[in-house]
């Protein structure tokens, strides 16, 4: 167990690293420190569903979607079309951030892009995977334990 704190703990420390596994705790407990837990209504617990299933708590998860030729990134797996610039591909880049800073293991600018998405977008129902496993749904399991 103390192996894999300090795995984790190197995770954070190497620049632009290997990327990074949040545990469920460990983003519970960032995005709590971060001020997404009630932002915009939505409890803590929604916002780590909805990571869980968009990311599996990946910092530098990435999927590309053939069908428009954006890219998501990060966490919360934010989408190149509209909310950061990827290269010199089209964006309307609305939370002004290049799509690499949505790779860090540091989840600021992600938490930063994710309040501006769900102030722009109709709250979470941006994130697809949010809409089909955690709205309406009993999400207590997702922070159970981990002391927020």
């Amino acid at each position: 167990m103390k192996a894999l704190a300090l795995l984790a703990l190197l995770g954070c420390l190497v620049p632009g690293g290997l990327g990074m596994y949040y545990s469920r705790c460990q983003l519970a407990q960032t995005l709590q420190q971060l001020g997404l837990d009630g932002y915009m209504g939505y409890s803590l617990a929604n916002w780590v569903c909805m990571a869980a299933h968009e990311s599996s708590y990946n910092t530098q998860a990435t999927n590309y979607n053939s069908w428009d030729g954006s890219t998501d990134f990060g966490i919360f797996q934010i989408n190149s079309r509209y909310w950061c610039q990827n290269g010199d591909e089209y964006s309307s880049n609305i939370c002004q951030i290049p799509c690499s800073d949505l790779l860090s293991n540091n989840l600021s600018a992600d938490v930063e892009c994710a309040k501006i998405i769900a102030q722009d977008s109709n709250g979470m129902s941006a994130w697809v995977a949010w809409t089909s496993y955690c709205q309406g749904q009993d999400l207590w399991q997702y922070v159970e334990g981990c002391g927020v």
